[in-house]
């Protein structure tokens, strides 16, 4: 790719962004970033952005950063408008496709993570580790309290999309917090960067991928490399957290990996996909009346998707165009037979389940729900519900909305931590 193919196409994002071309920018995301946004949450975040800073008055010069995605270049276009500035960075694979996109506020720089008081950095290590091997391998964190005996340990699941190892959200790392948090209350944790994060071009590339090579394959992989660390953790408690899509998947990485010994599920969601982004889509779309209207076709085209999804036309040669966030079919056929519940209640593992009742991504009515029908009378299953707290287990009042994931120097909430640290410390210490 030449050197001015990413900017070129940086500035085209912007345009089509201030024209309000949203469904333009979604057919650019690459397909796995697809599974991250929909146009109503690209509408809602522009919009949100333009409300802050006004009206766009210029547009600085192009600049190319050495960070971000691996295999793609990133370009950063700093806008200024009546009432403030905001910089839009566009991360542009060798095909041309967005494999990131973010707004990023000029307040000053963006704020850095901070560790959060329940984390103290003197309790613990960190190193970088390997999980998996071959060319889809990704790279790992490995963090490991300073005590001197064999602990419990915990593999961490991110959610949909192509996510960093911390679930990076503008200044927020939510895995990051919580990896330090449960370090210091004397567990180990690995976390990891999915395989869409890390190779987006060789995933695309996989015409039969599924929810196992996005999330199994990599979690058993980083089960047994815990295991072999001997030294330091108790092979025998060994569990898997799964946050999102995370969570749902995590029942299957426990039927594929007997030796797990237990799942922490949080916002899981057991709605099925398609029509949960749908659900979402709509959501978006009432909190801003003014623009409702306007999201009526994109959600009419989501709603055509979803409907294709679930009937008996879907077939492996469906074309990828005509399917939610352009994910292949067999994706779809996979999940379709796929009962996370059911799964679930078959391992007869010790289970916890955590929702917050704000989340509008895994909600109480429709996905919490699922889990309680299936586990709910199981005495190793716990189900705690925080209603204060949004998809990322933050607190808070009103309506969620995307732009509350990225208010700057937020932290999982320390209760919800100290929750999961007592849950994994408890089970099956002697």
């Amino acid at each position: 790719m030449s050197e001015v193919e990413p900017t070129a196409t940086a500035v085209l994002v912007l345009e089509k962004l201030a024209g309000e071309q949203f469904s333009d920018v979604y057919d650019m995301l690459a397909p796995n970033l697809r599974g991250l946004l929909s146009v109503d949450a690209l509408r809602a975040g522009w919009i949100t952005e333009i409300e802050r800073i006004g009206r766009i008055r210029g547009v600085g010069d192009p600049l190319r950063q050495p960070a971000g995605p691996p295999g793609a270049s990133t370009v950063v276009l700093p806008v200024a408008g009546e009432k403030g500035a905001t910089n839009v960075a566009v991360s542009v694979d060798d095909s041309g496709q967005l494999v990131a996109l973010a707004l990023i506020a000029e307040d000053g720089p963006q704020p850095d993570w901070h560790v959060p008081e329940y984390a103290d950095p003197d309790m613990l290590d960190e190193r970088e580790v390997t999980v998996g091997s071959g060319q889809l391998a990704v790279a790992g964190t490995l963090t490991m309290p300073r005590l001197p005996h064999r602990c419990p340990a915990v593999v961490l699941l991110a959610g949909s999309g192509p996510q960093d190892r911390d679930e990076t959200i503008g200044p927020n790392k939510p895995f990051k917090d919580l990896a330090w948090g449960l370090a210091t209350r004397g567990i180990v944790v690995l976390r990891f960067d999915k395989v869409t994060y890390a190779h987006p071009r060789e995933i695309a590339e996989i015409k039969k991928f599924s929810l196992t090579n996005e999330y199994v394959d990599h979690a058993v992989a980083a089960v047994r490399l815990l295991q072999s660390l001997s030294e330091h953790v108790d092979p025998a408690r060994v569990f898997v957290l799964g946050h999102s899509l995370g969570g749902t998947a995590a029942p299957r990485v426990g039927a594929t990996e007997p030796s797990i010994a237990g799942l922490v599920i949080m916002a899981g969601g057991t709605y099925p996909l398609h029509r949960a982004a749908l659900r979402q889509a709509r959501y978006l779309s009432s909190l801003n009346p003014e623009t409702s209207a306007a999201a009526q076709a994109s959600i009419e085209s989501m709603s055509n998707q979803a409907a294709l999804v679930d009937s008996l036309e879907l077939s492996p040669q469906t074309p990828d165009n005509e399917l939610p966030f352009g994910v292949p079919a067999h994706y779809w056929l996979d999940l379709r037979h796929y009962d996370s519940p059911a799964v679930a209640a078959d391992l007869n593992k010790p289970i916890l389940v955590l929702q917050g009742g704000r989340d509008y991504q895994a909600t109480v009515a429709e996905d919490l729900a699922g889990w309680q029908a299936a586990l709910a009378d199981r005495p190793n299953v716990t189900i705690r519900v925080y209603p204060q707290h949004n998809h990322l287990f933050v607190p808070g009042a009103g309506p969620s909305s995307p732009a509350e994931y990225r208010q700057p120097d937020q932290h999982m909430d320390p209760v919800v931590v100290d929750d999961i640290a007592t849950w994994l410390t408890t089970q099956g210490n002697s």
